[in-house]
Formats: C-alpha cells, structure tokens, sequence
C-alpha cells in the first residue's frame, strides 16, 4: 500500500513533477509504481517510458521490482539503467554525429590517463603527479558541459591552463582511436543534440515520459541533457533529496533542484516525510542535524516505528582503544540480542580509518567485509613486509621470496631467476636452498649469483638472530638495512603518498610487536605469523561466510544502504567534519553526509570519538566534532566519558555536558 503522498507522486501527471524522498521514505517504490501505472492505467507503451539513476545497483533493483508487477510484453521496450549506460546506447545510434564508428571503444581511467601523460610528455614537462590533476580538471569540465574551446576561460591558475591545453589534444587523439571516455558518455550525447534539433524531436518522439532518481546528483551536463530530452512537453518525474546531495567534489550540483523551479514554473513539488527505516530518536537526531544547513526546500522525517533506543557515543583513549571499544560494543550487543555479524555497519569518512579497525576484528574473530578502499593485508608494503618475515620463519617459501629478491632492487633480473628456478626444479629444492649449491654455478654466475648469495647469507643471519635475541629490535633493524623507508617514498607519487605508506608499514610492526607479547606470553615469530595468516584468511572466505559478515565501508559509500546497527566513527574536529572540506568552506556537505550516515541505521546507532589519534608519528589531541553539539538532546547516551557516572545521571545533564567534554578532551 502506498501512503497519501507516494499515491499522489505516482497519479500526478498535468507536469513537470519534483518528488522530495527522505531517506528511507519509499522513493524507488514511487518510481516503480507509477512505471506500472503509466503502462497499465495509461496506455503508455513501455518503449516511450525511460527511468535513469546512478548506480547499476539501483537500476538492478528498480527492474526487479518493475518484474514483479509487469510481465513479458507489458514490459517490453522498457529503458531502466544508469546514465551512462543510456549515454552509451544513444551514442551506439547517433555516432555518425561526432565522427565515431558504432564500435568505438571506452577507455577506462588506466587508459585515459595513460593517453593524458603521453600527451603531457610531448607538450609539456609533467610530473607523473600531475597526470592525474590533468585528468580531473577534463572530467570536471565535461561535467561542466565545455567543449575544449571553452575551457581556457574557466582557468583559476597556470595549471588548470596547461590542463586546457590538453583538452583538444586529448580528444582528438580519442577521436583517432575510435575512443570515448566515460565523462563523454554524457558530454557527448549533450553535444549533439545541440546541434541538431532534428535529433532533440526525435528523442523527444522516443521518450515520452522520463523518471530520473537521485536527480540531486546530477551535474551541469546532465541537467542540459534532461531538458533536451524532455522539451516543452516537459513529461518528467525527478526524485531526489538536497540534504543527501554528497558528491559536489564530482560535479554533482542539488542546486539543480532549485533550477527546476525556474526553469518550470509549473513543476509541482510533492514531499515524501514518512520514514519507513529508523526509530523515532534516530530520525530526531538527524533532522536535528540537518536543520543546521540551508536547505532549499523544508522537509522533517518522521517515522511510525516507535522512539526505539538511545543514540550511544562512545568515548575512547586513542583509535586504538576507539576499535576495541566498538568491537566490544558489537559483540555485546550481538549476544544479547542474537543478530548476526551482517546485522552491523561501521562506518567513517575515510579509508585510512579501517586501517585499525580490521586488526581489532581480526584479533577478536570477527568476519568483515570492506567496501571500498583497499584492505590493509592487501597493501603492498605490508605484503613486502610480511614476505620477509615468511622467508624468515619459511625460507622454503618460494612466493614469498620471489616478492623480496628483488625488493628493493638488487639487480638480480628476471633472466637471472629464470636460470634459478630452472636449477631448483632440476633439483627438486627451494629457490633459496638452491642459491647456496655449487651446481648452480654452471648456469648462473657474475654479479647475480654474488647478489643472490649475499641476500641469501643475510636472511640466515637475520632468522639466526630474531631467535636468539629481541625479535622486533631485529625485525625493525632488518627493515632499515634493506633501507625500505627511503624505497617507498622513491616509490611513491608525491612525499604524502610515502608518508601514508611508511605510515601503513608502522602500524604493521607496531601490531607485531604486541602479538608477539599478547596475553603475557612470549610468542615466536612463527607462532605469531601463523596468527596473522589465519587472520589474514576472512578476507578469501567466500558465499556464506562472507555474506555473514561486518560491513566496513567510508560515509559516501553508505549511501542507499540500510542496516539494523550502524556505528559511525571519528566523530572529531578534521576528520568529521573533514578538514579539507572546513578549509575549503564546505561545511554544509559534510554535515549531509553525516546526515545520510545516520539516516542508514534502522534500530540503533553508536557514534564514536576519541581523545587523541595519531597522525604523522605523533599523537595530537582532538576536539569533538561540531556535529555532536548540533545533536545534543536527551536523546543521546554519553559512554564512558571521564568524570562521569551512572547513565541516570549523565542523561539529566545532557544539555550541558558537551562543553564540559570539550575540556577534558583539550587539556
């Protein structure tokens, strides 16, 4: 059954209509109902009904509802996909227009950018650092709607004006290869349509009706190609949520919705209020937050489900301790309440957060699946790391020593190793057992066979002595002898870059040192290594076990999910909100995107802060994030606070409480 306001959104057809869903309020149902209406109740043919969004994950799931309501033909000719999909399909027909073959290729980002730097290389004197910021300027100018003439009056500075000089290189060259690249699934089909007004009557005659959702996520070339495609007719239904518009660093525009009043003062506006996800307290707190933004238009969750439990922020030490309370909360809550690991989300605003995260996990046995981002096991200088110490303990490993023979370079080539792996195979030993026999020097001889042997000697030496003596003081001088600090900042595409790396690589050795002490024992490398693998395995598991597990994943990446338990961490000054975003004056975004973080959780909420955090090699106190004074209410539950007491008592001082936590928190 649908509500009064879905009903109305799904029979409104005199114009142009705006649809404004809440999160969690029913907007793909909306979208899918009045497909079924518009074919079923009004004779429309389904190949006149276009619907577009973002994600192949929503288009998948817009069609899977369609399919429960309209069966074999009555659906026939139906367009659901992304935008770009869409794009893709109008270029395939309309090709001849900008000079493209119907089988042209899409160059994905590896390749556009290869095409980008040898450009650079012939036209200007680039760093490879600077690539990728050429890279990024195009694509916003696509988004933008500027053809290559254009973009040299948008410049800001010198390096947005070499960027400019690439554009109509860049696309000529796409334009020899045959080529387009995923901004110009869009940009293209807007180019064309024009220029030719034949074409916009066609298109025009082709969709006779268009449902676009997630419409706050649409840039400036998207929007144009939305009235191109509509025309005077103006038959449209958009959905959409300016205060869930998180993706300005990617062109999107929610003022968008605000040009839809202008340019159709006839648009009718139809709110979706009712809430059908989360309790009442977490609703409360988010429109508590949100009010706190400009909005264009005024709209309030609110929800039928019951008020539901207390919002929990969580006070910790250190990250570490931030992890360790988390998991405890977790595991605590999942024994008394008997949920499964899937049933909880844990969140935060950028990947290095998981980082400490998923060790806590992995020591407590917990299965986590990260989205986005790049696990911390899978990093290469951890993998190196772990290598060396593998061979240490394993020196018959032969895949971990083809990872460090040559890292860093040791000008043992890849011919040379051929020529080893040839003689142990003949000898049926070891990579490493075979550089020390005699026999080898028939094949291999020279510098490579010194090298070799040299590398070979030293691991024995340095596995002699993590037995004997202090095993991380060895680990540690190990890594300084192969002087990998200096080989990862050479490695890596700007000092940042390396730092975050050697970054990685301490957290690893820090870890390793407490694993080797863990519960007061004295661990062996080997016993600890084995842990680690162990560990290391959740991440391969697959089907079940990995169905039942943790979501970790960054806020953008929550959006359009929904989970039972959500834990949001971070919640600090430069990290939540960013500090980039504070700097740049975009406030309001992180503030939505906070917004959209709450609005996943459907029964309860835990937000989490700590008292200092590490960055850069050194431990720095924090100040809890805005957004915490934003929520206060008696809604919240302050958890193990210092100078705090029963939660009786911390509740009826809710009110006053953030200034003294400030305090503690600075000192």
């Amino acid at each position: 059954m649908l509500n009064e306001a879905q009903e109305t959104a799904v029979r409104y057809l005199d114009g142009p209509l705006l649809v404004l869903a809440g999160a969690g309020s029913g907007k793909t149902r909306v979208i899918t109902q009045k497909i079924h209406y518009l074919i079923q109740e009004c004779g429309l043919k389904p190949n006149h009904i276009t619907a577009v969004t973002f994600t192949n994950k929503a288009a998948r799931e817009m069609k899977e509802r369609v399919s429960l309501s309209l069966k074999g033909k009555e659906a026939r000719g139906l367009k659901i996909s992304t935008f770009h999909h869409w794009g893709l399909q109008f270029l395939r027909k309309e090709s001849n227009h900008v000079n493209l073959k119907s089988h042209f290729s899409i160059f994905d980002p590896t390749d556009a950018l290869g095409l980008i730097k040898e450009l650079a290389i012939q036209q200007t004197e680039a760093a490879d650092a600077q690539i990728a910021g050429y890279m990024q300027c195009i694509s916003r100018w696509k988004g933008m709607g500027l053809a290559p003439s254009e973009a040299i009056n948008h410049c800001k500075d010198a390096f947005e004006a070499t960027a400019a000089r690439l554009y109509p290189y860049y696309q000529k060259h796409l334009q020899a290869y045959n080529a387009v690249d995923f901004d110009d699934l869009i940009y293209l089909p807007l180019k064309i349509l024009e220029e030719n007004s034949g074409l916009q009557e066609k298109w025009q005659n082709l969709i006779r009706y268009l449902l676009i959702d997630e419409y706050q996520d649409t840039n400036a070339t998207q929007y144009a190609l939305i009235r191109h495609l509509v025309g005077v007719r103006a038959a449209f239904t958009v959905v959409g949520d300016d205060q869930q518009s998180v993706y300005a660093w990617r062109g999107a525009r929610p003022e968008n919705l605000r040009e839809l009043q202008k340019d159709y003062p006839q648009l009718q506006v139809i709110k979706l209020e009712q809430n059908y996800r989360s309790t009442g307290i977490i609703l409360r707190t988010a429109n508590k937050l949100i009010a706190n933004n400009s909005v264009l238009f005024e709209k309030k969750l609110w929800s039928a489900l019951g008020p539901g439990e207390q919002v929990r922020i969580l006070w910790a030490r250190n990250e570490e301790h931030e992890a360790e309370r988390v998991t405890a909360q977790l595991l605590s809550h999942k024994f008394q309440n008997r949920t499964e690991f899937q049933d909880y989300a844990i969140f935060y605003r950028s990947n290095h957060q998981a980082r400490v995260l998923e060790k806590t996990l992995r020591e407590h046995q917990i299965p986590y699946r990260l989205s986005g981002g790049t696990s911390f096991f899978s990093k290469t200088e951890v993998k190196d790391i772990l290598a060396y110490l593998k061979v240490l303990v394993n020196p018959d490993d032969d895949c971990a020593f083809l990872r460090i023979v040559n890292t860093p370079k040791r000008e043992i080539g890849p011919s040379s190793l051929e020529k080893l792996g040839c003689y142990a195979k003949s000898r049926e030993l070891s990579l490493f057992a075979a550089s020390f026999e005699m026999g080898l020097e028939v094949t291999l001889n020279g510098k490579p066979l010194e090298k070799l042997r040299e590398l070979c000697h030293w691991l024995n030496l340095v596995a002699d002595n993590a037995k004997r003596g202090d095993t991380m003081g060895v680990i540690r001088d190990m890594v300084k002898a192969i002087d990998y600090y200096t080989y990862l900042m050479d490695e890596s595409a700007n000092p940042k870059a390396g730092e975050k790396r050697i970054e990685n690589l301490e957290s690893l050795l820090e870890w390793l040192a407490r694993m080797l002490k863990e519960e007061g024992e004295n661990l062996s490398l080997s016993e600890a290594l084995n842990k680690i693998m162990l560990m290391d395995m959740l991440d391969r598991q697959q089907d079940q076990d990995q169905e039942n597990a943790v979501q970790l994943m960054t806020l953008h990446t929550s959006k359009g999910l929904e989970f039972p338990h959500v834990f949001i961490i971070g919640f600090e000054e430069g990290i939540l909100p960013h500090e980039t975003s504070v700097d740049e004056g975009n406030i309001e975004e992180e503030r939505r995107l906070c917004y959209v973080g709450i609005t996943r959780a459907q029964k309860t909420l835990t937000l989490s802060l700590s008292q200092e955090r590490r960055r850069h090699s050194e431990n720095l106190s924090t100040t809890p994030s805005r957004f915490l004074e934003e929520i206060t209410s008696d809604d919240l539950l302050w958890d193990g606070f210092p100078n705090k007491t029963t939660p009786e008592e911390e509740q009826s001082r809710a009110k006053s409480h953030l200034a003294a936590i400030r305090g503690l928190l600075n000192k």
